[in-house]
């Protein structure tokens, strides 16, 4: 069992055809205002392995992880060990009742990690290391699948490196909540973000003046809005900046109609990256 959907594609293609992946998240749900109910809290309980993320984007998974002792779940919180970027410091978020980001009160942390590749191999070797450990005699089998993927990513990773590296603009202003903070970190970019990593956050009227300002100010072509997101906040902001809408994926789930496509994480990486590279005017 995985909770976010590129999780549910990491494990699917280290477990290969030893091992049946679902998906905790619904199609469609947006991640970090879903929690589970009774009957998801009972699915978990009769994995084998449960992937996650963390509690800066699953604070409930305390309470699920409790609920599920003693049925020997093998747990993987992938963000375990790994850098995560703090938010960005000028946010005031609305959080919904009772829903706090970070680990703690008052602390907020970007929970993205996904959108940089480089963690995601050291994700996929997490949960490798966990079917291995539960299916020992299919070990090898779960390391060479783990290895291929590995290889995706780390080309993707390149792709990006070489794509991205020779833009006009290095700002990613976007009409909606900062999911993009690791990916810009890694390819040496700036994000200009609406509001926070909480898509529950309402913009103040001096943050939509800054944005429409900055895309000015950068002579930008383009805001980006993202999939999940009603875009009309990006539309207005383009409007009033005199520029166009580019959609990216923040790819923390998929829609019912991309699921059943078997729409990839990978692929989804790759719109984003045509994308970014037609708004950040990149040179062929």
């Amino acid at each position: 069992m995985a909770s976010l959907f590129p999780l549910y594609e990491f494990a699917r293609e280290v477990g290969g055809n030893r091992c049946e992946v679902s998906l905790l998240l619904p199609p469609g749900a947006e991640a970090h205002s879903w929690e589970p109910k009774p009957g998801d809290i009972a699915r978990i309980g009769k994995a084998d392995v449960f992937v996650y993320l963390g509690p800066s984007i699953e604070p409930w998974v305390d309470k699920v992880l409790k609920a599920t002792r003693g049925r020997g779940i093998r747990v993987v919180e992938t963000s375990h060990g790994l850098n995560l970027l703090n938010a960005e410091p000028h946010e005031k978020e609305k959080e919904k009742a009772g829903h706090i980001h970070g680990h703690s009160p008052g602390e907020s942390l970007d929970p993205h990690i996904w959108l940089d590749f480089s963690l995601d191999i050291k994700i996929v070797e997490m949960i490798a290391a966990a079917f291995s450990e539960r299916d020992p005699a299919q070990a090898s089998y779960y390391r060479s699948n783990a290895l291929a993927y590995k290889a995706k990513l780390d080309a993707l990773d390149q792709k990006y490196r070489s794509s991205l590296s020779s833009c006009r603009q290095r700002q990613i202003i976007l009409g909606g909540h900062s999911a993009f903070g690791y990916l810009a970190q890694r390819y040496g970019l700036r994000q200009i973000a609406l509001y926070g990593v909480s898509p529950n956050a309402e913009p103040t009227p001096k943050k939509l003046a800054e944005v429409v300002q900055a895309a000015k100010n950068h002579r930008a072509k383009f805001i980006f809005f993202e999939s999940f997101m009603n875009p009309k906040l990006a539309q207005v902001l383009a409007k009033e900046a005199g520029i166009g809408t580019l959609n990216l994926y923040d790819g923390a789930n998929v829609t019912k109609d991309q699921l059943q496509k078997k729409t990839t994480f990978l692929e989804l990486m790759e719109k984003n990256l045509a994308n970014l590279r037609r708004g950040l005017e990149c040179e062929p």
